[in-house]
């Protein structure tokens, strides 16, 4: 801090053309940084936004949910241009759940208005599970309850987004899959009316901790899921 002892006279700007020795910080390059939009809870809300619906029907209710994703583009037009989710909407004629889906919302679109990282958000909530029962999607995937449903659509839309990385199965891995899967038929096939189920996953198979889908099977003592390719054997 700098003590002035005199009345200030007269003043003089700054600028590269007139001073040799001007501050590190105040260089184009560092201005042009603190230029770039970041998400916070202070950017305000543009009149438009763009987003997605997903629609999620479960055994638990004759009516849908309708989860509604909106995202803010920050930084349109330059090389940092992001898309980033800025507010979630729930909608269903079920007005059982009414209360907390409202409440849900309003905490989500919080996190989601806050920036930063706001993955962990999908992983938490697809960690809830129902004291009733959880239910088998179409495919086999295991849903514990519905507020992980909501989870899995928002984990769905982060990584159409590009903010979830996953990795898909090789060429490789999907040929040796093909294979236990073609050994593991041959071998149940003697049994047809138990070798499959609706979903065309050995019946027997049991489910997957990591894409919760009912496809883990036993081959050459080694637990695989035919789904997503896990193993215990590596």
């Amino acid at each position: 801090m700098i003590k002035l002892d005199k009345k200030i006279v007269s003043y003089k700007v700054l600028t590269p053309s007139n001073d040799a020795t001007l501050p590190e910080q105040s260089t184009p390059e560092v201005g042009l940084e603190r230029a770039i939009e970041m998400m916070t809870e202070h950017v305000s809300r543009p009149e438009e936004l763009h987003g997605s619906t997903y629609k999620v029907k479960t055994p638990q209710s004759e009516h849908a949910l309708y989860i509604t994703i909106n995202d803010i583009i920050l930084n349109p037009g330059t090389d940092n241009e992001q898309r980033r989710p800025f507010e979630v909407f729930i909608n269903s004629k079920n007005m059982e759940q009414f209360q907390w889906v409202v409440a849900l919302t309003r905490v989500i679109s919080a996190v989601f208005r806050k920036g930063g990282d706001c993955t962990f958000l999908a992983e938490e909530l697809k960690a809830v599970f129902d004291p009733q029962g959880g239910y088998f999607k179409r495919g086999g995937k295991f849903m514990p309850s519905l507020v992980a449903e909501i989870g899995e659509a928002i984990e769905d839309h982060l990584t159409k987004i590009g903010m979830i990385k996953v990795g898909e199965i090789t060429e490789s891995q999907k040929a040796v899959l093909a294979e236990k899967r073609a050994e593991y038929d041959a071998r149940e096939s003697i049994f047809p009316e138990n070798s499959k189920t609706n979903d065309s996953f050995p019946a027997s198979a049991s489910l997957c901790r990591k894409c919760m889908t009912k496809a883990t099977i036993l081959m050459d003592g080694c637990m695989t899921c035919l789904n997503c390719g896990e193993s215990k054997c590596g």
